[in-house]
């Protein structure tokens, strides 16, 4: 009967998955981050702040009206432990990259095919990573300094982002490749950065959480598949201060703030021991 139960679960939830992925796939494939950062802020009391994104423009009213907005907090006591997620597979290569001042944040921007990963059995390629500073998603209640988006793209327009989590402590390695090239990006310079892998990212764990949410950033395109690591890494004060320094005033805390869950599962695998 235990077996039996658990097999219905794992086959809802991938329904579940599956349904909204098509969802994204059909409607939103088009869609992606906003590059002209001018329309918005991160201050609330401008009249762009993200109370008001989804009045901004018209594709952007989703940010206001969506049910399935991110980031949200991913509460122990409320996710489901489910092994049957499987491994999150990674097969990153080195391809040349760019690093980019979109003025509301800072991106490495894989202009080759840098990889992929393979999450519920769709190949996603790689398309760019971000910082927001502090972290948006946060564990339990708790805000963490940054938090690296990797973004991911398949053949039919789905989204899937990986999200990494940081606290201060020492220097994060893969940044700390990037720091020279970092604190010289004026707002709207593109970089040319050599060749980049972005398997230089450390994960750190095997351990993710997993739910359907949306891009945090207008047009906040909802169907988005979210692998947040559950092992909170370490960043320098000085790698912080730099994503910050060069961004545009408004953006400095670039961080969208919680958005409702609507109830929403959110599962967390765990390796079987």
């Amino acid at each position: 009967m235990a077996i039996k139960q658990k097999f219905i679960h794992f086959f809802f939830t991938l329904l579940f998955l599956s349904s909204h992925l098509l969802l994204v796939t059909c409607k939103n494939a088009d869609d992606s981050e906003v590059e002209d950062e001018s329309p918005f802020t991160y201050e609330e009391g401008t009249g762009k702040g993200p109370k008001n994104w989804g009045h901004i423009d018209p594709q952007w009213q989703v940010c206001d009206n969506g049910k399935l907005q991110s980031p949200i907090d991913l509460l122990d006591e409320r996710v489901q432990i489910f092994p049957g997620l499987g491994k999150l597979k990674r097969g990153y290569k080195p391809a040349a990259a760019v690093l980019k001042n979109r003025g509301h944040d800072i991106s490495v921007e894989w202009r080759g095919d840098a990889g992929k990963i393979v999450a519920n059995g769709t190949d996603y390629k790689v398309l760019q990573c971000h910082w927001h500073s502090p972290s948006e998603h946060t564990l339990n209640g708790t805000r963490h300094n940054l938090e690296l988006h990797i973004v991911h793209r398949s053949s039919s327009g789905g989204i899937a982002v990986v999200g990494i989590l940081y606290e201060i402590g020492r220097p994060d390695s893969f940044l700390a490749k990037l720091l020279h090239h970092i604190k010289r990006a004026d707002e709207g310079d593109v970089i040319d950065l050599g060749v980049v892998s972005p398997g230089d990212i450390k994960f750190g764990s095997r351990k993710y959480y997993r739910y359907i949410g949306s891009l945090t950033v207008p047009p906040c395109t909802e169907g988005v598949l979210w692998t947040i690591v559950k092992k909170v890494r370490t960043v320098s004060r000085e790698q912080i201060r730099a994503i910050r320094d060069v961004v545009h005033d408004g953006f400095e805390a670039n961080a969208r703030p919680l958005q409702q869950e609507n109830g929403r599962p959110v599962y967390l695998y765990r390796p079987i021991a």
